[in-house]
């Protein structure tokens, strides 16, 4: 008697909390959307070297825009099947809210509140930064807690707002904001001394400073003054959809850690090809991951196959040897000193 009881007022507790616009909101229809279309709509950068820019070609390249071409290879089985689309700070959201986009792949901060109040889904962190301060060295400022009554660049509609008024106020100091919307303004402010300084993530900065005639007359000072996880985003609303997109994500990730390469991928794909059940399962010869996500078996090898594993995109558009010169550092797989791993695939 008394678990029906129990039973009952569960059931009650459910349905009080039913509210209108909840219930059925947790399979939404994206993936058919996507393959409606043939084509993934993806949201990036406006322009930021080593993320989302165009080379020689006019083609987009860049860490991000390796994501938005896994996701498509592993949905649509084409890494060309893309729509890019350019977003700033501020319209970025918006874009995502109103179907715009279908996933937000612009190197975006996770928070609470853009999780819990924007009604987004945060599937995973590809980067994670820390926001900190590029100012030319003929400032003769070693730190940034020098930069009192500085006036600083910083890009609307971004979480580095807040961080730059909390730091400021921290250490008693005034600055002078100077708001820009993309990081081609900003560098074209910074360049024009409309601001002595310009913050936004150190990785950001490191993109800006590379494409500077000049680069070894500026420097990031060495302060980073907050936490930027960032990673890819989708709408609230359709579970599978995030799935995916976590997946994908997590498939680059894993492949490192188990050396699948975009160079070995397929060998390892075959049957009897890797002796390791945890890379059987990510490629697609052992269980049936595939059909869990809505997809067929080979959807991460496709991933893969694409653009390689994490290390690899890093490498090729942020890592050292590359203009921005970056090492891996917190994005280093925690086997190698960093944070970075993914869930395992069982």
């Amino acid at each position: 008697m008394i678990a029906t009881t129990r039973r009952v007022l569960s059931c009650a507790v459910l349905a009080a909390f039913a509210l209108p616009g909840i219930v059925g909101t947790a399979h939404g229809a994206t993936l058919d959307d996507v393959r409606a279309a043939d084509e993934l709509k993806c949201g990036i950068n406006t322009g930021l070297a080593g993320f989302a820019n165009t080379d020689d070609a006019g083609n987009w390249v860049g860490f991000d825009v390796d994501y938005c071409k896994a996701l498509a290879a592993a949905v649509l089985g084409d890494a060309s099947k893309i729509q890019y689309v350019s977003l700033t700070g501020k319209n970025r959201f918006p874009a995502l809210q109103a179907g715009e986009i279908e996933v937000l792949a612009r190197n975006t901060t996770w928070t609470f509140s853009r999780d819990v109040d924007l009604g987004l889904t945060f599937v995973g962190v590809n980067y994670y930064d820390g926001q900190g301060f590029l100012g030319p060295k003929s400032l003769g400022v070693s730190s940034a807690t020098e930069l009192d009554g500085a006036s600083v660049c910083i890009q609307t509609g971004t979480t580095t707002e807040l961080n730059l008024a909390d730091f400021f106020r921290t250490h008693n100091m005034a600055y002078e904001p100077v708001p820009i919307e993309t990081n081609s303004e900003a560098r074209a402010a910074y360049e024009a001394d409309r601001c002595d300084v310009y913050t936004s993530d150190a990785s950001g900065l490191a993109a800006t400073k590379a494409t500077f005639d000049n680069p070894d007359d500026h420097m990031v000072l060495p302060e980073i003054i907050s936490k930027e996880p960032l990673g890819p985003v989708v709408r609230q609303g359709d579970d599978q959809w995030a799935d995916i997109t976590r997946w994908v994500l997590n498939a680059l990730i894993s492949a490192e850690e188990l050396g699948v390469t975009q160079a070995n991928v397929e060998a390892l794909a075959q049957d009897g090809g890797s002796d390791n059940p945890e890379v059987q399962r990510l490629l697609g010869s052992e269980g049936s991951m595939g059909a869990m996500l809505g997809l067929d078996a080979d959807w991460a090898a496709r991933a893969i196959m694409a653009v390689g594993n994490y290390s690899e995109i890093f490498a090729r558009h942020l890592g050292p040897d590359t203009r921005l010169g970056l090492e891996r550092g917190l994005n280093a797989l925690y086997s190698a000193g960093g944070i970075l791993y993914s869930p395992p695939f069982r």
